[in-house]
């Protein structure tokens, strides 16, 4: 298993270019599945979830191909329905192989979920929402299995905006028969993305950037190439970084993805500068203490909390952070304690009493986001840092240790 091993306090410059979206990526990946033929997908990060993706889209009996940032998927000829438990437990948007799967075949046994190990993100939505559509679904040994002759049109109305429901249920119902509404729908820029790849396949989707979602179904769909959104979570977590490390210019990047995080990084008092595909962040010897809610898209991201809570270990001053995604996303707090961070927690509210300096310890990681708070605190901490179970930010983050050495960072990746 490896570790990163961080010499903080050194300062960063440079520029550095952030990778296609993983929350993108996945289920435009799962839907390639929707069609026969070959879908080209460019700008596909490397990490260890996209490949866990190609291994799940293999076993289904798809031809994948990933080089040099692009990968392509033939799904001509699937031949399994079945998304295993060895994998699907590793990463739960596995699961959204399900949609297209029972789309197009009209059945398909899954295995309920894995993947990180805070919080039960339940697939209640999903399953309710394919079950409008007509299918019917039965829970046996660990597996969840659809099936439905042909799949009908249905109001599908979320209590509460699910991004990975709205995906699967867009996938289920653009291949259903007549019209489906989806209300309260996802509006993450990735899931817009998948709205328009659908799109370009030929599905018949109304209201694409808003809550409210109208999919007329259609009878087949056709391959398409893609090419990845910018991911506005490595984004937010460079932008953390520099905020107080220095002066960094992040390129292949969409501004507009991260509004809410900009105005929130300029009230803790940076200097950042915008263009149509690029921010300068400048560096700020004197953070604000700046209080955030999570909240569904257009509000702060969840995937953000835990690198605005390192940041905010060092402000000038105490900070609220309120969690309102998932509630008990606090793994990282004990482990930033070791650092030195002064944090306390009460249900799902963080307190974070700003800290003149923090300092190098041995902490572990607990998941992708909890990953990167503790490298974000470790570059800023005095001493040396060693953080173990690193495989989790290589989840989500494609080759994040090199990309912080190019800025001037002291950090390498050692053998535990």
């Amino acid at each position: 298993m490896d570790k990163l091993v961080i010499n903080g306090g050194k300062p960063l410059s440079g520029k550095v270019k952030i990778s296609g979206a993983k929350n993108a990526v996945l289920p435009i990946m799962a839907s390639a599945l929707l069609a026969e033929g070959k879908t080209t997908i460019n700008n596909v990060p490397n990490l260890r979830d996209t490949r866990t993706f190609i291994d799940l889209l293999t076993i289904l009996g798809a031809e994948c191909t990933f080089d040099n940032s692009i990968l392509t998927i033939d799904a001509s000829e699937i031949t399994s329905l079945e998304a295993p438990y060895d994998l699907v437990k590793t990463m739960r948007a596995s699961f959204y192989v399900m949609g297209p799967l029972l789309a197009r075949f009209g059945e398909t046994k899954v295995s309920l979920p894995g993947g990180c190990a805070w919080g039960p993100r339940p697939v209640d939505y999903h399953l309710k929402g394919f079950e409008r559509l007509g299918a019917k679904i039965d829970l046996n040994q660990g597996y969840i299995l659809a099936k439905s002759n042909q799949l009908t049109g249905g109001n599908i109305s979320f209590e509460i905006a699910s991004v990975g429901a709205t995906a699967n249920i867009l996938m289920a119902a653009v291949l259903a028969k007549g019209q489906t509404l989806i209300t309260n729908a996802a509006i993450e820029p990735h899931i817009v993305q998948l709205c328009e790849v659908l799109i370009d396949m030929g599905a018949d989707i109304d209201g694409v950037g808003t809550n409210k979602l109208t999919i007329n179904g259609v009878q087949k769909l056709h391959p398409v190439e893609v090419t990845v959104i910018p991911d506005m979570i490595e984004a937010g977590t460079f932008l953390m970084a520099g905020a107080t490390l220095g002066d960094i210019q992040l390129q292949s990047v969409d501004p507009e993805h991260l509004t809410i995080v900009l105005e929130k990084l300029q009230l803790a008092g940076c200097d950042i500068s915008l263009e149509t595909d690029s921010i300068l962040i400048k560096r700020n010897d004197r953070i604000k203490p700046v209080d955030i809610t999570t909240d569904v898209h257009p509000g702060f991201p969840t995937d953000l909390q835990a690198q605005w809570i390192a940041l905010m270990s060092i402000a000038d001053g105490t900070s609220v952070v309120t969690e309102s995604i998932y509630l008990d996303r606090f793994s990282h707090v004990p482990e930033l304690i070791r650092l030195g961070a002064n944090i306390s927690l009460e249900n799902n509210v963080a307190i974070i009493r700003g800290q003149k300096e923090l300092i190098g310890a041995q902490v572990m990681s607990t998941d992708i986001r909890a990953s990167a708070s503790l490298v974000i605190a470790a570059l800023m901490a005095k001493g040396r840092t060693d953080i173990s179970r690193v495989y989790h930010i290589d989840r989500g983050y494609e080759q994040i240790e090199e990309k912080f050495k190019l800025l001037g960072a002291d950090i390498h990746r050692e053998k535990e």
